[in-house]
């Protein structure tokens, strides 16, 4: 019998988790107000997840034989505090500017604030060319402006505004 790896595992564990959402989503007590019922946006959360799980469940299993060739390659790993600091760069920086985002989030809001943090993120992961600066720019600027739109405009929900455009 096979031996399941690591992300076939993982993937089964988040099917579970996934299918315990589902089922705390059924729990959840509609008060008959007329409107969408509480529990819409939890269960449609947990589909799109379990979506995504299944996704990752089926590569897990289709990529098993490339991953152990890849692990069999990568057996030196990043020795002391520096190495592993190199290593693990690109998440510890993501991080780091999320952490920046929300201790400035009070001062540029969520809708300037988001822009800059998608932005600098791309940037950060994306490589800086003019080309790929003038597309982190679009994709920063669409995406946090359809989630803002999304949010203020179809589900009323008041995010925090900031003090540059308090208006917004």
């Amino acid at each position: 019998m096979k031996t399941l790896d690591r992300d076939t595992i993982v993937s089964i564990l988040l099917l579970l988790f996934c299918g315990f959402l589902i089922w705390a989503g059924f729990q959840i007590r509609d008060p008959q107000f007329g409107e969408l019922p509480p529990a819409a946006w939890p269960q449609g959360v947990s589909y799109v997840l379990t979506g995504f799980c299944l996704i990752y469940f089926f590569q897990s299993l289709s990529r098993r034989e490339a991953a152990l060739a890849a692990a069999a390659e990568d057996t030196e790993r990043p020795r002391g505090i520096i190495g592993r600091l190199r290593h693990f760069s690109n998440p510890i920086a993501c991080f780091a500017l999320y952490f920046l985002f929300l201790i400035t989030l009070p001062f540029f809001g969520t809708l300037i604030g988001g822009t800059l943090l998608v932005f600098l993120l791309l940037t950060l992961l994306g490589g800086a060319g003019p080309r790929e600066l003038l597309l982190h720019a679009l994709i920063a600027c669409i995406s946090v402006g359809a989630m803002w739109s999304l949010f203020t405009f179809g589900l009323r929900v008041l995010l925090p505004r900031g003090e540059i455009m308090p208006g917004i």
